[in-house]
């Protein structure tokens, strides 16, 4: 009988750990998957602001007299590029809503400058844009379905048990800045 409940001691012992390691591996590859999310949220911002140079300088040299909604989106470009190097999604969205703000002012220069609307460089920087934003839109969305992801596995049994000794907890969600 001794024999038996040491058995039975051992196979749940046993079980208990190919659970837990279970479970480590799984929240450990949902959080790994967040990760990699978020820097696909993080390539398409540094494209998208990568295309600005080329925009400010097609746009100074139809509306130089526009020097301030040029200087503004400079400055909204280089909150966004430091921003993508922190781990705050906030913030992250916060310099993303300034951008967005910047760059709308100087694609609305083109409804002024009919000339600069015609413009083949300025037509080709605002596809660029578009097709960045598509693909932002995209990433955003895969982040913020990772995210769901590990919060809902995190958040049942039994991989509730095993979150606080994995270290990871609950993620936020990528807040669309407009």
């Amino acid at each position: 009988m001794v024999r038996f409940v040491l058995v039975l001691v051992l196979l749940i012992a046993i079980a208990v750990l190919v659970v837990f390691v279970v479970g480590y591996n799984k929240i450990r590859a949902a959080d790994v998957r967040v990760d990699e999310a978020l820097g696909g949220i993080d390539v398409q911002l540094t494209r998208r602001a990568s295309l600005i140079p080329g925009l400010v300088s097609t746009v100074a040299s139809f509306a130089a007299h526009e020097k301030a909604i040029l200087d503004h989106v400079t400055t909204a470009r280089a909150a966004l590029a430091s921003s993508t190097t922190g781990t705050s999604v906030a913030q992250r969205s916060a310099a993303e809503r300034d951008f967005d703000n910047a760059v709308g002012q100087v694609l609305a220069l083109g409804q002024t400058y009919p000339q600069l609307n015609s413009s083949t460089n300025f037509l080709n920087l605002q596809q660029n844009l578009a097709d960045t934003e598509d693909k932002l839109a995209f990433a955003r969305q895969y982040y913020n379905d990772a995210v769901a992801s590990l919060n809902r596995t995190i958040g049942s049994i039994p991989w509730m048990f095993v979150a606080g000794p994995t270290g990871v907890g609950e993620r936020e969600y990528y807040q669309t800045p407009r």
